[in-house]
């Protein structure tokens, strides 16, 4: 579903990605995980068609990310760590403003908002403008947008970050089931307890470059910690 061939971005003389390969297949929840710097965000724009690589190439179901960037927009759908919206729309509002940009079919919206709204607790607030949402709502919407046309890929960037443990673990259980349809999903992430249990494979960035790649207990042994070790412990580890 996602391709990335020797994938590269630079600002300047700094190399801010360096030749990333990877891919990530349908059903499969992959995290990208690094300090601060290390790429992933840029990795994201990328996909996105936000940044046009300096060399290599990203493909979403083998559609160039830079030359059919309106093509790979439709297929994927995106949360960003801080979402915006328009202040003056109730959430209501803006689902059907979204859907409409999206072209999303009439009939299939009202058959996938009524159990999207309610995995994501979300009835008591849509009729409230935005502007009365806390950061842990915002981030709810978010997701509810990103989903609203069923896409096949998911980029997500720090999805539990902000909400409190109960909707974390919902949203975790909600990624986990969306995956399972068959769909493909990326999440960019600080919080490494979240992505030991959500993620079925991890690529480790470091200084623009991939240092490890593999299953959460294979990172910990890439890493030579102890296998009850957290995957924070191994994190530290391969990037110190």
């Amino acid at each position: 579903m996602l391709v990335l061939d020797r994938l590269g971005k630079d600002f300047g003389a700094k190399a801010a990605l360096v030749e990333l390969s990877c891919a990530v297949a349908p059903s499969e929840v992959v995290g990208l995980l690094g300090p601060n710097g290390a790429g992933k965000t840029t990795t994201m724009k990328l996909v996105l068609g936000l940044l046009r690589p300096t060399r290599g190439s990203a493909r979403v179901g083998g559609l160039d990310c830079t030359t059919a960037a309106r093509e790979v927009k439709e297929r994927l759908g995106y949360c960003p760590d801080e979402p915006a919206f328009y202040d003056f729309l109730t959430g209501n509002e803006t689902v059907d403003f979204v859907a409409n940009v999206r072209g999303v079919d009439p009939a299939a919206l009202a058959e996938r908002l009524p159990r999207l709204v309610d995995e994501l607790d979300l009835a008591d607030v849509l009729d409230a403008p935005t502007a009365s949402y806390s950061h842990g709502t915002k981030k709810k919407l978010s997701l509810l947008l990103a989903l609203v046309h069923a896409p096949k890929l998911l980029l997500l960037d720090e999805p539990t970050n902000g909400l409190d443990p109960p909707t974390a673990a919902r949203v975790r259980g909600l990624l986990r089931d969306y995956a399972r349809s068959g769909a493909a999903v990326v999440v960019s992430t600080h919080l490494l307890e979240m992505a030991d249990v959500l993620c079925d494979r991890v690529l480790v960035l470091h200084r623009g470059r991939l240092v490890a790649e593999g299953t959460p207990r294979g990172i910990r042994a890439r890493a030579g910690v102890d296998e009850a070790a957290s995957l924070e412990d191994a994190f530290m580890a391969l990037v110190r």
